[in-house]
């Protein structure tokens, strides 16, 4: 009988090529132009919706998911069966309120829940891609999600809306799309990643790469998993998602179940017994050549670099209504990332609110229970719907 933890890493990898989920197969003569160069063709791209679209089809929601997310936003996922990712924003009342909004969610090129990416099966040779796909950069993803919404008779978007590598996501479609989005809310984002980013990225690549049975990227191919790698990069970028305070809020430096120090390297801790669990339950649900390529490409952005070196280029002339929110405790990408786009956003003379939410709960905190960001989308986007005449 498969262990736990075999049963769900089965079940993960079949989502990379039978999601739980609807799916837009584009053939051979269809291809999504990469920025690294190649056509891929044929592929397809997995998806979720909630609600309805309206007759004039013009309450659509793009909703952007993160580097770890995937389609289900607001759905039970069916690796983990757990919640949808953002339920406390999306959903029948919520902000993103599916009562109103026809809501789309895709999972990114080069991710692991039915899109096209390194777990998918190549066509040429009948296995996994594995590092035979092409690396993917956040414009590819918006690009993909484009021919999606022109499948599905969606000419433009009345919310586009996302946080970290989602709020990426988002400033590239206002960069290449303006006409396509009416309002636009990129949320703990920044119009580039950092070098301190980059650098945490690589220890975790580096982790899956000297992992034995990451075997290349054909782990697929010989039935294993790197596992203990990618459960180690999962950790260390986890403590990134987080802060100090919240972490001596939740942890502080109480032993777990244990009155004393074992003196050995148990997990002693509590905060290493969190970080732990962490790493394992996100193996069981992502595959580890997919977080390799996300990785990445979250390091290739660079918004202003794609229009000159001048960031306010990227908007020049833009009609698309923004609202850029921060989180005072986000050391991942801090309220100066998200001034430098307002700044850049006023130059370009574009409509744009800020907000920096009051939080010690860290990068995160875009994800949890937070009022002030709760409270602020629910304005910002039913003002933009009254304007859109929603």
């Amino acid at each position: 009988m498969a262990t736990p933890l075999l049963k769900s890493g089965i079940e993960a990898a079949s989502q990379a090529v039978e999601p739980t989920s609807p799916v837009a197969r584009f053939a051979a003569d269809e291809p999504l132009a990469m920025d690294a160069g190649v056509d891929l063709a044929p592929w397809q791209i997995a998806y979720q919706t909630a609600g309805t679209l309206n007759a004039a089809r013009s309450n659509a929601v793009l909703v952007c998911h993160a580097l770890t997310g995937d389609q289900h936003v607001a759905n039970t996922h069916p690796v983990t069966g757990k919640p949808g990712w953002w339920e406390r924003l999306v959903g029948p009342g919520k902000p993103v309120d599916t009562d109103r909004y026809f809501v789309i969610c895709a999972n990114v090129v080069g991710s692991c829940m039915g899109t096209t990416g390194p777990a998918s099966i190549n066509p040429a040779t009948g296995r996994a891609y594995g590092l035979d796909f092409p690396l993917v950069t956040v414009r590819d993803m918006v690009r993909g999600q484009a021919m999606l919404l022109d499948r599905l008779g969606i000419k433009d978007l009345f919310l586009c809306i996302g946080g970290s590598m989602g709020g990426m996501q988002v400033l590239q479609w206002a960069a290449s799309y303006p006409e396509r989005v009416f309002a636009a809310m990129p949320i703990a984002t920044g119009a580039r990643h950092s070098a301190q980013n980059i650098a945490f990225h690589e220890v975790g690549r580096q982790a899956i790469l000297a992992d034995p049975n990451w075997h290349g990227g054909r782990y697929l191919d010989v039935g294993t998993r790197p596992a203990k790698g990618l459960g180690v990069a999962r950790m260390g970028a986890h403590i990134t998602y987080l802060s100090e305070p919240a972490l001596h809020r939740k942890f502080g430096r109480r032993l777990q179940d244990r009155d004393a120090p074992t003196f050995s390297f148990d997990a002693d801790f509590q905060i290493e017994s969190y970080l732990r669990h962490q790493g394992i339950t996100f193996v069981e649900r992502f595959d580890a050549n997919a977080y390799l390529y996300l990785t990445r490409a979250m390091d290739y952005f660079d918004l202003a670099a794609d229009h000159g070196g001048v960031l306010a280029n990227a908007f020049r002339g833009t009609r698309t209504r923004f609202c850029i929110m921060s989180f005072t405790s986000d050391w991942l990408f801090p309220t100066a990332d998200s001034r430098a786009i307002v700044h850049a956003l006023n130059a370009a003379a574009a409509p744009v609110a800020f907000v920096e939410v009051e939080s010690d709960k860290g990068h995160d905190a875009f994800l949890l229970d937070e009022p002030a960001m709760i409270s602020a989308a629910r304005g910002f986007i039913a003002a933009a719907g009254r304007e859109r005449g929603l």
